[in-house]
């Protein structure tokens, strides 16, 4: 066969010899054992309050991976040995929100049950996916504490529009899956919530850090503060990233942007340092809409909470 010089296929990137690219870690899933890691698809988001494309989120967040190395400069340490298994992403129902949280809960209890040794990192998908995906979680893994970076609660009733992404985690303690004590909030934010969510919140024994927290105390002390009031009453930890905890200049991609919120890298330290938590068993990253991101920021930024959640890990040698 003829060969031309120069020529390669078309849409292939550039190769350095010398980098490994994070996305080049991810192999899919072949029905056998999994990798160290696992990460799954949630493409939901039909369940928003607001418009959103966070269905899309999962594909943009995998593209992001392959835009970084898998090397940490600032701790001297490289990832490229790390097996990252792509589960694939589970199929929605065109119209059913209730039977696609069904098959998200069902779907996902088969992957933590039966691959125990793989760290699990789900990619929703709007805020609704983290309701089924930490059922599942506490059902494979006994009492659950919950650290969840938002600038909402997400604590909202019920009854004036079933299930939405405004309510995963009032779903959980109203179906007895959780506790209030088992949950820590950080980042709750000005002016995106109401008096009643929060008098719910402190009802139920929630804890919630707000953006002034944040902004007056260092965020690693906060983080193991939270991990502390969980201790005693869990047997595992589960951290749910809503990427609108991030200030609308760090996370333009959000359904629901805002200004007042965390800077990207005060989010980061805050990841690798749960991370690095023998506790720690499982993480989401939700509410990314690609469709209205700028550059692909809010996902590039969600590839950079997946490295520095996995960097963590490396360091408390447990990767």
């Amino acid at each position: 066969m003829r060969q031309y010089p120069y020529l390669k296929p078309a849409n292939s990137p550039f190769v350095d010899r010398f980098i490994t690219k994070a996305g080049d870690l991810i192999e899919a899933w072949d029905g056998r054992e999994a990798g160290d890691v696992g990460i799954v698809g949630v493409p939901l988001s039909k369940s928003s309050i607001s418009h959103s494309g966070a269905a899309f989120a999962p594909g943009s967040i995998r593209k992001a991976l392959r835009a970084f190395s898998t090397y940490s400069m600032e701790e001297d340490l490289d990832l490229n040995d790390v097996r990252i298994t792509d589960f694939g992403d589970i199929q929605m129902h065109i119209t059913d929100i209730m039977e696609s949280q069904q098959r998200i809960e069902r779907v996902l209890y088969e992957i933590f049950a039966g691959h125990r040794e793989s760290l699990p990192i789900i990619l929703g998908g709007d805020h609704s996916t983290s309701f089924p995906s930490i059922s599942a979680f506490t059902k494979a893994n006994g009492r659950v504490g919950i650290i969840q970076f938002d600038a909402h609660h997400d604590l909202r009733n019920l009854e004036d529009g079933g299930p939405s992404n405004g309510t995963p985690f009032r779903s959980l303690v109203e179906k007895n899956i959780i506790e209030g004590t088992q949950l820590v909030q950080i980042g709750i934010r000005d002016f995106s919530n109401s008096r009643e969510y929060r008098d719910y919140a402190d009802e139920q024994g929630v804890t919630v850090y707000t953006m002034k927290d944040v902004r007056e105390r260092p965020i690693v002390e906060l983080v193991n503060e939270g991990l502390k009031k969980l201790s005693d009453k869990v047997d595992a930890v589960y951290v749910s990233v809503d990427m609108d905890v991030l200030d609308q200049a760090h996370a333009p991609g959000c359904p629901a942007i805002g200004p007042g919120g965390m800077d990207s890298q005060t989010l980061l330290e805050a990841v690798s340092y749960l991370g690095g938590q023998t506790n720690v068993k499982a993480m989401d990253i939700v509410e990314i809409d690609p469709t209205v991101d700028f550059r692909d920021m809010t996902s590039r930024t969600a590839a950079h909470v997946i490295l520095q959640f996995l960097k963590g890990k490396r360091i408390g040698g447990l990767l």
